[in-house]
């Protein structure tokens, strides 16, 4: 392919790392929100190092080290970029790190503060609380002063989950759930969370595991709809009438491009979490280049814990 030109307002960055997420898989797969034209490379966000800028850009130089959301396009050795969509890379962070840490923690701070309205003191429950999504939830969690139980498929992944600061873990099985196993999932839920159950809710899986989890809701509580890789679920609506609880969705995509301003503020504020030592993006694995396939097909397997990053550049 040609080498990209940046155009007015853009920057070209040379990708350095490239993180894989589930919307990548789903994006493939044209089960995503929107359907790029083919061919198409994946990867939605990336670190790198600005190449050129194009005309009206002042805020950015060749050389400096930046981080983006980009969608998709991000598997690729240079890509050019809105630079309203860039910030910088801290001093000390390496690229990889970078690449891990806007989609998912972004994603969930918008999920907890402006959707779920996490207070101190409120207990949160985390389904597939070991993936990257999951355990920015844990770690934003815990850094908001909350009570944190995370639930997950697997004793690696609780481990997980425990380091990253979680106050109690809930191993399930894999889904499909007949009646029965549905009811003592929800009962598991239950009896983790306590008598007053869970104030916020955090679900980016679906499936099966979405109604034991809303059965186990607190009074007022909120479920946050984040995704589905185990299927789109079909809640009965009288649990929320049962609960007097809210339904929300996150669409944080959708969120930035509606209120940038706030969602700048959002991600300076997880800035400043990185550095205190609040949060820390998980990197389990690093792929090269030439390997990026494998990343994703790991993670549609969901076979992850953590990130998964693929390298492109030194």
């Amino acid at each position: 392919m040609p080498d990209p030109v940046a155009g007015k307002g853009q920057v070209i960055v040379a990708a350095k790392a490239c993180s894989i997420n589930y919307p990548d898989v789903l994006i493939i797969e044209d089960k995503y929100q929107f359907k790029p034209q083919r061919p198409f490379a994946p990867g939605g966000e990336i670190a790198g190092v600005v190449e050129s800028v194009g005309e009206g850009v002042t805020d950015w130089v060749p050389g400096d080290r930046v981080v983006a959301t980009v969608g998709n396009g991000g598997l690729v050795e240079k890509i050019a970029v809105d630079a309203a969509r860039l910030f910088r890379l801290p001093e000390g962070r390496s690229f990889e790190e970078g690449s891990a840490l806007l989609l998912t923690y972004a994603t969930t701070i918008h999920a907890l503060l402006d959707r779920g309205h996490l207070a101190e003191g409120q207990t949160l429950l985390v389904l597939g609380a070991a993936g990257g999504v999951g355990l920015a939830a844990v770690e934003l969690g815990k850094a908001f002063g909350a009570r944190v139980i995370a639930a997950v498929s697997s004793e690696e992944k609780a481990e997980a989950c425990r380091k990253a600061g979680a106050d109690g873990t809930i191993v399930y099985g894999r889904a499909p759930f007949d009646k029965d196993q549905s009811k003592a999932l929800a009962e598991m839920f239950k009896a983790a969370l306590g008598p007053n159950g869970a104030d916020v809710i955090y679900d980016p899986v679906g499936g099966d595991y979405a109604e034991p989890a809303l059965r186990s809701i607190a009074w007022e509580g909120r479920y946050l709809v984040v995704g589905f890789p185990a299927g789109i679920p079909r809640l009965p609506l009288n649990l929320t009438l049962l609960k007097s609880c809210d339904v929300c969705g996150v669409f944080w995509g959708a969120f930035a491009a509606r209120d940038p301003k706030a969602n700048q503020d959002h991600v300076e504020r997880l800035f400043r979490l990185w550095k205190e030592g609040a949060i820390n993006p998980l990197v389990t694995e690093v792929f090269a280049f030439e390997d990026g396939g494998k990343a994703i097909a790991k993670m549609a397997a969901r076979g992850a814990i953590g990130k998964l990053v693929v390298r492109i550049g030194d």
